[in-house]
């Protein structure tokens, strides 16, 4: 295991183990907020295995497995604005699967893991999901907004980027996707017992760490995004990004800052 990902890991179980010992619900919902190449998925992937080997049952559910199928993302891209074609904000995920599977958890039955296949740009069949034990003690809800609180409607009028002054002069989408986020997603976000953030130390930086993702894939034949499409894409998350970058380090129970290239710099859990 790389030197920064034991750094991490043994950050976030010295706050995850007490919480954990002190509060018997079942499942704990550790939340795990990040920049997309940030390293959530490695991180939540360590976490999962120690837990496992420490005989606590955990399973993982990313936010990205949570996407509405492309069918009904088309159908908003028609009635809404077109820029929800393209997955990613709020308003594109389907949360009653997340609420499905914590309520299954809940009453101690093993509970089915949504998957999206990225590759189709759509959900896997119900038959090819993962199933959460019902021994399930933590869940890991792992996602590039998770967490995340709407914005104030004053910060939604001026355009952050191209995409924005481009695509949604007038500030439908914007309003509509801060309008998802202030719902159901506050709902599900309520629910989380632990709250980390993995900061980027910039929003600069996640174009990068997103190309290096897409490289990833391009090398393993799995499509990929050239250039221009990766700084299209990163242009729907940014206004987010950003807005979570300022604000959620003062209520997240450990923000994890890291460097340029993903290795934490510092640790800070919050007091009481």
């Amino acid at each position: 295991m790389a030197h920064e990902v034991t750094d991490a890991l043994q950050a976030v179980e010295r706050v995850l183990l007490p919480a954990l010992d002190g509060n018997p619900r079942r499942p704990f919902l550790l939340g795990l907020c990040g920049a997309q190449g940030s390293g959530k998925s490695t991180l939540a992937a360590a976490l999962h295995a120690h837990l496992v080997n420490a005989g606590i049952g955990c399973a993982i559910l990313s936010l990205d497995d949570l996407y509405k199928t492309k069918s009904a993302r088309a159908a908003m891209a028609r009635s809404i604005h077109p820029l929800f074609a393209t997955r990613g904000v709020p308003g594109t995920h389907e949360l009653a699967l997340a609420f499905d599977l914590l309520g299954g958890l809940e009453r101690h039955e093993a509970a089915a893991l949504p998957r999206f296949d990225k590759s189709a740009d759509d959900r896997f069949p119900e038959a090819e999901w993962d199933i959460a034990s019902e021994e399930t003690r933590v869940l890991i809800l792992e996602g590039w907004c998770v967490g995340a609180r709407p914005q104030a409607q004053q910060a939604l009028v001026e355009p952050v980027n191209s995409l924005e002054r481009e695509d949604d002069p007038d500030g439908t989408w914007r309003r509509h996707v801060n309008a998802a986020l202030a719902g159901d997603y506050q709902r599900l976000f309520a629910r989380i017992d632990l709250l980390i953030l993995l900061a980027a130390p910039e929003f600069e930086v996640v174009r990068g760490w997103r190309a290096e993702q897409e490289a990833g894939l391009r090398a393993g034949g799995r499509g990929g995004m050239n250039d221009a499409s990766i700084a299209r894409f990163v242009e729907h998350y940014e206004r987010l990004t950003r807005h979570i970058l300022a604000e959620m380090p003062a209520y997240a129970d450990l923000t994890i800052r890291l460097d340029s290239a993903r290795r934490p710099v510092s640790f800070s859990a919050k007091s009481g």
